[in-house]
């Protein structure tokens, strides 16, 4: 089972005569980065969002807006005077300099974040439960579109990795191929220049079974096997994190793959092993986006 890093999720409630919308987006990132607007009355409880938010969504870079809007009777409010005379220099400068009328400043800085803040308004130990149920039903539906999403990219990895085995097992085929092909042009060629009766055929067996022991990719065809069957037993796993692990797995299955390569001096296997690489190149695009 796979989980993806992307997802949306929403929910919206009434928590006693408040309502809250909550909107949760997650993008793929190697740890968890958190962007979270919410109104003050949720200040004093930041902490716990934050530590709820991370508990549940593990890695990735997520976007999390907490709205809210009043429908029972209106609140008292405070107006930060101070914070409004801050905000009313700059403003009438820009008004002079653009030949603006001043009038409508006033209607401007009202609207400024903080200036007109709910007086003494706080959850009550009731209403934050409530509202971590809100919170709960944004993330448990971010985390059923990661779930939805996760199952395209666990069958495009094993189809990647099929891909892959499938081209390993024709460079398996032609292996034998491929030493034959070794020692018939090695011969050929020794015959062409000194002549069919002027080498030691002894010698020169010995010399080819050398240069063939050195450029084996047995090895590497046995581990590139075991790499891509450990990958797929990785996928079923019930484990949802293991983007790390899969991505670590991936460099494995490249670097016998690259062996293969640069041992393999046939261009019939090169062929394979290029497919192989494309294979793999997409295959780590999409680890990108397990969680």
């Amino acid at each position: 089972m796979l989980k993806s890093m992307t997802g949306f999720g929403r929910a919206e409630r009434n928590v006693g005569d408040k309502t809250f919308l909550v909107d949760i987006k997650s993008l793929n990132g190697k740890q968890f980065d958190l962007q979270l607007k919410m109104p003050s009355i949720l200040k004093p409880s930041e902490f716990d969002i934050r530590r709820l938010l991370s508990e549940k969504l593990g890695r990735g870079t997520v976007d999390c807006t907490i709205s809210l809007k009043d429908t029972g009777n209106a609140k008292p409010v405070t107006i930060n005077v101070d914070l409004a005379k801050a905000y009313y220099q700059p403003l009438a400068e820009l008004s002079a300099a653009l030949n603006l009328d001043p009038s409508h400043i006033l209607s401007t800085l009202v609207k400024l974040p903080e200036v007109i803040t709910p007086s003494g308004d706080s959850l009550s130990e009731k209403d934050w439960t409530d509202f971590q149920q809100v919170l709960m039903a944004a993330i448990d539906d971010l985390n059923h579109h990661r779930l939805e999403e996760g199952k395209v990219l666990e069958e495009d990895l094993l189809t990647r990795i099929r891909n892959i085995q499938i081209q390993q097992d024709e460079v398996t085929r032609l292996e034998p191929l491929r030493q034959q092909k070794i020692r018939d042009n090695l011969t050929k060629l020794l015959e062409e220049k000194v002549g069919k009766d002027n080498y030691d055929g002894n010698r020169l067996e010995q010399e080819l079974i050398y240069y063939i022991e050195k450029i084996d990719i047995s090895e590497e065809q046995v581990r590139l096997k075991n790499h891509c069957e450990y990958f797929k037993t990785l996928l079923a796993e019930p484990e949802e994190s293991k983007g790390k692990k899969l991505s670590f797995v991936l460099q494995e299955i490249g670097r016998e793959i690259n062996t293969t390569g640069s041992k393999a001096y046939d261009s019939t296997i090169q062929k394979s092993v290029v497919m192989m690489k494309d294979e793999l190149e997409k295959a780590k695009e999409q680890v990108l986006n397990v969680l």
